[in-house]
């Protein structure tokens, strides 16, 4: 089972969270604010963080970024705001998942398993010993390195993940489907919008490079290069 930080300044929230995860066997650490969480990371680890997004002392996006400092724990955004823009900047800095308020406690269960299983799987993935170029972009696999005209990508992991599967896969069309199963996995919660927020900020990333990533109109996307 599963060592969590709950961070969350309505007591009642991180409460509800406590009784479903302690009910599945996890044990629950709380925090009340960003600053908080942020000096329990520093003192010990955790195996997932969930955390709100509207905090005092320090909102959840910068606590987030502190925490990405000195460590790749997985993390659940909690918010009370669905906006894309929302979504787009938890995912830049390095968030896992983004789960809206009202929430169901059982679906953010199954959310901590989808994206623990996702980070297991990672880790224990063997690294493939390849790099590609194309024009003036380098993709080092197993360094997990982009380069775009000789500067090095500062990218989310899930960034990275689209962008290693879709280059594997270049020249075919992949659905949105397919993209969601296997980069995601199967028991992922989201939807296709998840994919193009991550598509969106892939191009970003990629800067002139974007040019290689082709949207099917009605399908999904294709690395063309």
């Amino acid at each position: 089972m599963y060592s969590i930080l709950v961070a969350d300044d309505e007591a009642r929230i991180r409460e509800i969270i406590k009784k479903y995860a302690k009910f599945e066997g996890h044990t629950v650490t709380e925090a009340k604010d960003g600053m908080e969480a942020v000096e329990i990371c520093r003192e010990r680890s955790f195996d997932i963080i969930i955390m709100d997004v509207m905090m005092p002392e320090l909102d959840g996006f910068s606590a987030c970024k502190e925490i990405r400092k000195h460590t790749d724990t997985p993390i659940i955004m909690l918010s009370a705001r669905g906006e894309e823009y929302d979504k787009i900047h938890g995912f830049e800095i390095g968030v896992d998942d983004y789960v809206v308020k009202p929430f169901s406690p059982k679906e953010l269960m199954m959310r901590v398993g989808a994206v623990m299983k996702r980070a297991a799987s990672k880790k224990d993935a063997a690294p493939e010993k390849e790099v590609l170029s194309f024009e003036g972009l380098t993709i080092d696999f197993t360094g997990r390195i982009v380069t775009v005209d000789g500067a090095r990508a500062n990218m989310s992991p899930k960034e990275y993940d689209l962008l290693f599967y879709m280059v594997k896969n270049r020249n075919i069309a992949l659905s949105r489907e397919k993209l969601i199963m296997d980069v995601w996995g199967y028991d992922f919660y989201g939807d296709d919008r998840t994919l193009d927020t991550h598509i969106k900020l892939l191009r970003k990333s990629l800067g002139p490079y974007a040019k290689f990533i082709v949207t099917l109109r009605g399908v999904g996307y294709r690395f063309e290069a």
